[in-house]
């Protein structure tokens, strides 16, 4: 596959008013959020939840794409159709997460490294042939008063770098997600000294192990006070921090920028994605590849009575989505 293909999927994947939902929760996510709402965590429990989501009617006008989990790409409808099939013909391009999450780092305590390039090669070569059209690897980036280290910083972003290589020479788009965790009190000024230190370092290596930056998305966090910090910040504050930092650090040749909305509530993540949109115009779309904030709500309302509320969760699925969609072009009114 040339850039040239790399970079029209890249760029479908951020097409206007479209975004990426994440539905690549590992075995072990999905039981914790399926025991929070009552739902046994059967293999047809997931392969059901993930058929509400997939099959929501109208999902392809404000989703451009789905991250799957290795288990949901084999997976078919009750129908027996394979969902990357339902959703090729939907036009969603399906992706796949392929990472093994997050170890401690030998040496430095309070920092982890995203384990998972044994045997990429291959598994990227596998997913290519069950239909992926891009990837997805999760480095975390943990605040502290001692993290991250300079050390982690370069780990994780060398791994990246190394996964993104071996995404582009299979033909599959990689986006690179670098996290900055928003556990801790930190301030926002910390988050956006982290969020730029992570940055620098990403595009630096990728750009030294011969990544094709048109071929590639970046998948963010946003600069956001610690969880537990006593700061206020309003919407506008957030989504100025957010861009500026990107500004600073973001090759302009990159196709798109989606965020994460890790922590957030549903409202913060499409409020926080609006306000940025509405400051622009920026050198790249920015859209958004959420997975409990597109979710949570419907997830609670289909647990209580799976059959009978299936098609009003669906509801709320397309209502996120579009919520989402709006925001993605600044044009969301809350």
């Amino acid at each position: 596959m040339s850039i040239e293909d790399l970079e029209s999927i890249a760029l479908a994947m951020v097409a206007p008013g479209k975004g990426i939902i994440a539905i690549d929760e590992s075995t072990n996510t999905i039981k914790k959020r399926f025991e929070a709402v009552g739902i046994e965590n059967t293999e047809e429990n997931r392969r059901a939840y993930r058929e509400l989501l997939l099959t929501t009617p109208g999902l392809n006008e404000h989703i451009s794409g789905a991250i799957l989990y290795d288990e949901t790409i084999r997976q078919s409808t009750k129908d027996g159709v394979p969902f990357t099939q339902l959703m090729k013909k939907a036009g969603i391009i399906p992706g796949i997460k392929v990472d093994k999450g997050p170890v401690p780092l030998a040496g430095f305590p309070g920092d982890v490294v995203t384990e998972g390039l044994d045997g990429l090669r291959e598994r990227l070569q596998e997913y290519a042939r069950l239909g992926a059209q891009f990837a997805k690897w999760r480095a975390v980036i943990n605040i502290s008063e001692d993290n991250p280290s300079s050390t982690a910083i370069e780990a994780n972003c060398h791994v990246l770098a190394r996964y993104a290589a071996l995404c582009q020479e299979a033909g599959i788009v990689p986006m690179v997600e670098p996290e900055v965790i928003m556990d801790g009190d930190h301030s926002i000024e910390v988050s956006y000294e982290v969020h730029e230190a992570v940055l620098r370092s990403l595009f630096n290596t990728l750009y030294e192990q011969n990544v094709m930056l048109e071929g590639t998305i970046l998948k963010v966090s946003m600069v956001i006070p610690g969880k537990d910090s006593d700061e206020q910040v309003d919407v506008e504050e957030v989504a100025e921090a957010t861009v500026r930092v990107l500004k600073t650090t973001v090759p302009a040749s990159l196709p798109g920028i989606v965020f994460l909305s890790g922590g957030q509530n549903d409202e913060q993540s499409t409020a926080h994605l609006n306000a940025m949109n509405r400051i622009g115009p920026h050198p790249w779309p920015l859209s958004f590849s959420y997975g409990r904030a597109m979710q949570q709500a419907a997830l609670h309302l289909w647990a209580k009575d799976m059959k009978a509320n299936y098609a009003e969760a669906q509801k709320i699925v397309h209502a996120r989505a579009r919520d989402n969609g709006l925001a993605a072009l600044g044009q969301w009114n809350g």
